[in-house]
């Protein structure tokens, strides 16, 4: 039994591995800003907590409160985050901002605030959700990609100083996941994207984007969770988990194909309508 903390539990991925994480047997405190989406949860002996990641008194508070009721921490679970696609032009600075405080800092702020009790164990595990998108930049995400290659470049620099501490660091790096995310993506892409240069190709792809993240050949959340699982339980963890449908591809793709062919093939896919 592992006492997990972890982010974003208030739907979609998160939600879903708090409950499986509890039904495995471990002692789970499930943190978002919506407390009342996490109620359910205490049927499977999961303990809501209402934390802002981007709040530094809510961060302190959530795990003050974790400590004082169990005495340690074992794994941290960074899921909390959001997308809000538009062209850089179009984006303005305080939403980049926001999006970089609630996918960057409040994560890397989380883990500056655990790393001393899990150092004082001897042990630990902090898991960061990624994205592919964190490894190839796909149309008119330019801020939210900005955020996941952060959480990469972080991840791997935080893996490398607590590995003489007996503290795993692992990235979960999902592809197309069937949750709200993309609704909220489309929405602001549409949003920013109106009566400027960029409304045409704009509105095409945040069609794309709620056409896609509606549709039943995205893989569901548990399929992240199941990842997740073996993060938290296996001896030595992966260093990155690559779950859902097209991840490895998309990766992959974007890894042999030239620059320039990548760049023409996204904007030609935010030209086509789904």
């Amino acid at each position: 039994m592992k006492v997990i903390l972890i982010t974003g539990a208030s739907s979609g991925i998160g939600y879903d591995a708090a409950q499986a994480l509890a039904r495995r047997g471990h002692r789970v405190y499930a943190a978002a800003r919506r407390l009342a989406n996490m109620e359910p949860l205490r049927a499977f002996g999961v303990t809501p907590l209402r934390m802002d990641v981007t709040d530094e008194d809510s961060l302190q508070e959530g795990v003050r409160t974790v400590l004082e009721a169990e005495g340690r921490i074992d794994v941290l679970i960074n899921n909390a985050g959001y997308g809000f696609f538009g062209a850089i032009e179009n984006v303005p600075l305080e939403e980049a901002r926001r999006q970089l405080e609630v996918n960057v800092f409040g994560l890397a702020r989380l883990c500056q605030l655990v790393l001393p009790v899990m150092r004082s164990q001897g042990s630990g595990r902090i898991i960061n959700t990624s994205s592919v998108a964190g490894k190839a930049v796909l149309y008119y995400g330019g801020w939210y990609h900005v955020s996941k290659f952060s959480v990469e470049a972080l991840s791997d620099a935080l893996r490398m100083e607590m590995k003489p501490f007996g503290i795993d660091v692992v990235l979960i790096e999902p592809g197309g996941i069937r949750t709200d995310w993309g609704h909220i993506a489309g929405d602001h892409l549409a949003a920013s994207s109106e009566g400027t240069v960029y409304a045409q190709t704009g509105t095409c792809e945040a069609e794309n984007l709620h056409k896609a993240y509606s549709s039943p050949f995205l893989s569901h959340p548990s399929v992240v969770t199941r990842a997740i699982l073996r993060a938290v339980e296996s001896r030595r963890p992966r260093v990155r988990y690559r779950p859902g449908r097209g991840a490895s591809l998309i990766v992959g793709s974007h890894a042999l194909l030239p620059a320039r062919w990548w760049d023409a093939l996204m904007r030609q896919m935010g030209r086509i309508r789904i």
